[in-house]
């Protein structure tokens, strides 16, 4: 039985009361609480606009439609994402391929793709879009990326769904370098809607094709129809679009939870730095600290130094797990599934995050987590690693 999970939602009184007033007003879907959302998330990530759906991954595939990826367009993306980082250019029927991982950040390489780049531009097979991943809530390295970008003519999507709270050189994420980013809201990410995700975008035009897509690609407003109406009941399909509208209820529940994140984040904070502290003489490769960015600390992952360790990973995650500590691996590289597999991607294809995956392993992080249980997780996991125990003082 897990009695300290991997991660877990923090639902407070005035939650509970946002949600409730929903429930008693007379709109349960699209109604004023959605704008309200939006409003408040773009202005806390320095960014003009911000539309919420219904999850991260619808997010992703609208963000992609909205650039207008279809049959014929190249999509790059990290192969250390969970699979929606990916599946949504498929969806639109575009090409995926992947960029290698720093084995630093374990985001996608700047130097892999500076390197991919050259080559695609030789071989007249260069990207329409790239898909980075804020893995873990970690920043990329999107200054270099926006350069690559300009001189190839590719745009950036910054898959931000760990990254709710992060900073990359002294600005939120979302504020400066892509041309759009998105965040998940999924109950134990940074902030939860339950189910929810954002794009967000300094662009009009591509919120406002954004605002459609995700409403059937209807038009209401008499002064964007394609001809005079008949009466105020006349709408028109412009887009092929899809239903993905946030509810009032998952909207109120965001904005109440938004007006927390600094102290949340501060929790994520202190809890990462508390690891870093307990781990530091254990046989692990613990997560990246960089001078110009800030992590949201959605995972704090690690990977162990299987060279130093006469364990494997499975030994060391069932040992947690049995001993009621719900750890868990993120991610299993996107080329090596089956279903990508039968795209023609293979193993070896990508060694960093191969190399990655086979020691990595997420250790619990959530804000309401006391110092015990994390002491708890530091000396089961040094005696599943066949370590002495950290010391139980921590500075």
């Amino acid at each position: 039985m897990t009695t300290i999970p991997y991660s877990r939602q923090t639902i407070t009184e005035d939650d509970i009361a946002a949600v409730t007033e929903v429930l008693r007003s007379d709109f349960l879907t699209q109604g004023a609480e959605v704008p309200r959302f939006e409003a408040a998330f773009a202005e806390r990530h320095g960014v003009a606009h911000a539309v919420a759906v219904t999850n991260a991954t619808e997010a992703l595939h609208l963000a992609c439609l909205a650039f207008g990826i279809g049959p014929g367009s190249r999509v790059w993306t990290t192969p250390n994402s969970f699979l929606a980082s990916a599946n949504c250019a498929l969806y639109c029927g575009a090409e995926v391929d992947f960029v290698d991982i720093d084995p630093l950040t374990r985001n996608l390489s700047v130097d892999a793709l500076r390197a991919k780049l050259h080559q695609a531009e030789l071989d007249g097979s260069l990207p329409q879009l790239l898909i980075p991943v804020d893995f873990a809530g970690l920043p990329c390295d999107l200054r270099e990326m926006r350069r690559l970008a300009d001189r190839y003519g590719f745009r950036i999507l910054e898959d931000a769904s760990h990254a709710t709270g992060a900073s990359y050189l002294g600005q939120p994420v979302a504020a400066a370098w892509s041309d759009a980013t998105v965040f998940s809201f999924h109950a134990v990410k940074v902030i939860t809607t339950a189910e929810g995700g954002m794009v967000t975008t300094q662009d009009a035009a591509l919120a406002e094709r954004l605002r459609l897509l995700r409403s059937h690609g209807v038009v209401r407003d008499p002064s964007a129809l394609s001809a005079p109406p008949e009466g105020p009941w006349v709408y028109e399909q412009q887009l092929l679009g899809r239903n993905a509208r946030m509810t009032e209820l998952q909207a109120a529940l965001g904005r109440s939870q938004l007006g927390r994140l600094a102290t949340m984040q501060a929790a994520r904070v202190a809890l990462a730095d508390r690891y870093d502290h307990l781990l530091a003489d254990l046989p692990l490769f613990l997560p990246a600290r960089l001078p110009d960015r800030s992590s949201a600390w959605h995972l704090y992952a690690v990977e162990i130094d299987l060279a130093q360790v006469g364990r494997t990973r499975a030994q060391v995650f069932s040992a947690m797990r049995e001993a009621g500590i719900g750890v868990n691996v993120h991610y299993i590289p996107i080329h090596t599934q089956p279903y990508y597999q039968g795209l023609g991607f293979r193993v070896g294809d990508f060694p960093a995050a191969e190399r990655y995956y086979a020691g990595a392993i997420s250790l619990p992080l959530f804000p309401a987590m006391s110092e015990a249980q994390q002491h708890h997780v530091a000396t089961t996991l040094a005696a599943a690693l066949g370590a002495a125990a950290p010391a139980r003082r921590v500075a």
